[in-house]
C-alpha cells in the first residue's frame, strides 16, 4: 500500500495514518508500549490478517439510502456495533488522557473502558460521562483493593464490569524491555535523548497534574509513586490463584452486566455461560500475552455456535478497518472493539483525534453497509463471507 506523508490530524484517514502520527508526537517508550506485543509479535500481527483471509460477497439493487448501525450490548443501546476497549495508563499518550477517549465515546454514544490502571478516577468519569461506560477489573493479591475498586464503579454508575481472564502472568514484553518503560515513566540513558526532543509531550507531563493511578494508590504506590514496568505489575501484584469460582464471585458481588475479557476457546466461553456472564470479549489481549495464540477473528465462529444464543459475543482486537467489523458480525459477533485503534489517535490529538478515528471508521461501517446492500446489523450473515 503506498504510503502518503502524515504530519498533521487532518492527514489522518486511517488507523495506520494515527498510528504514523503518534510515532511522531510519542517519546519512543511510550510509542513503542502501546504499538508493541509479546515475543515476536507473530499474534499481533495475525489479529488484523486474520480479516483479510476472509472476503465479503455484496448484494445490490436492495434500497440502502437509510442505513441503522445501532445495537444494544450489555443492556444498553449504542450507536455503531464497534467500541473502545479498557486501556491502561492514557495520560501518558495524551495529558487528558480517559477524559478526552470517555468525551469522544459519549459523542458516538458508544461504550468505552475504563482500566484499574487508568490516570483518572471512576468517580470523575462517572461525573462527566453518561454514555455507557466499562469498568476494567485486574483482579489482585490485595482483595481490600478489589473490593474498593467495584464498589467505586457502582458508585459512579458503570453498566458494566469487564474481568480480565488473561494476565494471570505478564506477556514477554520485549520492546518494553529494550526502551526501559515504567509507570510513571522514568529517564535512563538511552531514553533522555527521546524526551529531551518531544518537549511538547513532556512539558504536557511535567506541567499538567501529577500522573497518578488514582483507583489504584490508596492502596499501592507502585505504578504512581514508585515507577514499575507493566510486566513487573503484573506478576507482583494481581493475584495467579484467579480460578472460575472467584469469577462467580466477583459476577455475584458486581450484581450487573458483567463481561470475561480474554476469552479464546470453546471450553471457557462455554463456562462463561455457566458462571452467569453477560457477555465475552473473544480476545487475546492484542497479542501482548501469549504469543503464537490464534486471532480472535479466527476463533469466532466456533465460540459463536457453541454459545452465541445465550451470551453477547463480542471480536476485540486486530481492527482497523470498517470492513473487519461487518465480517465479525456476518460471523456472529454482537459487536466489536479495539484498544490501538484509538489510543494512536489519542496520541495523535487528543479528544478531536479519537472523534476522528471514530468518524472514520463509522463511515467507513455504513459505507461498507450500503456496499454490501444491507441496512441493519441483523441483516448480515455468513452468507455473505467466504474464505481464502
Amino acid at each position: 500500500m503506498r504510503r502518503f506523508p502524515v504530519r498533521r490530524l487532518a492527514d489522518c484517514h486511517t488507523v495506520d495514518d494515527f498510528r504514523e502520527l503518534a510515532r511522531r508526537k510519542l517519546p519512543y517508550p511510550v510509542f513503542h508500549y502501546i504499538d508493541g506485543a509479546a515475543d515476536d509479535e507473530v499474534t499481533r500481527g495475525r489479529n488484523t490478517a486474520a480479516y483479510e483471509d476472509c472476503d465479503l460477497v455484496p448484494n445490490v439493487l436492495t434500497g440502502v439510502a437509510d442505513i441503522d448501525m445501532s445495537t444494544s450490548l450489555m443492556g444498553r443501546t449504542i450507536d455503531m456495533p464497534l467500541f473502545l476497549s479498557p486501556t491502561a495508563l492514557q495520560r501518558l499518550f495524551h495529558w487528558r488522557g480517559e477524559k478526552a477517549v470517555g468525551a469522544a465515546a459519549q459523542k458516538f454514544n458508544t461504550f468505552f473502558g475504563i482500566s484499574s490502571l487508568a490516570t483518572v478516577s471512576l468517580a470523575e468519569i462517572g461525573d462527566s460521562i453518561s454514555s455507557p461506560k466499562m469498568f476494567q477489573l485486574y483482579v489482585h493479591k490485595d482483595k481490600g483493593l478489589n473490593a474498593a475498586l467495584i464498589e467505586a464503579a457502582k458508585v459512579a454508575k458503570f453498566d458494566a464490569l469487564a474481568l480480565t481472564v488473561d494476565t494471570i502472568v505478564s506477556g514477554k514484553r520485549e520492546r518494553c524491555l529494550h526502551t526501559g518503560f515504567t509507570s510513571p515513566p522514568r529517564l535512563t540513558p538511552g531514553s533522555a535523548m527521546s524526551f529531551a526532543t518531544h518537549p511538547g509531550w513532556s512539558l504536557n507531563y511535567m506541567g499538567r497534574e501529577r500522573f497518578s493511578l488514582p483507583n489504584l494508590e490508596s492502596h499501592i504506590a507502585a505504578g504512581t509513586n514508585a515507577a514499575i514496568s507493566v510486566a513487573d505489575y503484573f506478576n507482583t501484584m494481581l493475584d495467579q490463584s484467579m480460578d472460575w469460582a472467584m469469577a462467580e464471585d466477583i459476577r455475584k458481588q458486581w450484581g450487573g452486566p458483567f463481561c470475561l475479557k480474554g476469552i479464546m476457546s470453546v471450553e471457557d466461553a462455554r463456562r462463561a455461560v455457566a458462571i452467569g456472564a453477560t457477555a465475552i470479549m473473544v480476545s487475546n489481549h492484542g497479542g501482548r500475552q501469549l504469543d503464537g495464540s490464534r486471532a480472535p477473528f479466527d476463533q469466532l465462529a466456533e465460540i459463536v455456535d457453541a454459545v452465541g444464543d445465550r451470551i453477547e459475543v463480542i471480536c476485540d482486537g486486530g481492527i482497523t478497518r470498517g470492513t473487519h467489523v461487518l465480517k465479525a458480525l456476518s460471523v456472529g459477533a454482537k459487536a466489536c472493539s479495539g484498544g490501538r485503534l484509538y489510543l494512536y489517535a489519542l496520541a495523535a490529538g487528543g479528544q478531536r483525534g479519537v472523534e476522528r478515528t471514530l468518524g472514520n471508521l463509522r463511515s467507513e461501517i455504513e459505507r461498507g453497509m450500503k456496499l454490501m446492500g444491507v441496512t441493519r446489523l441483523d441483516q448480515l450473515g455468513r452468507e455473505n463471507l467466504r474464505w481464502r
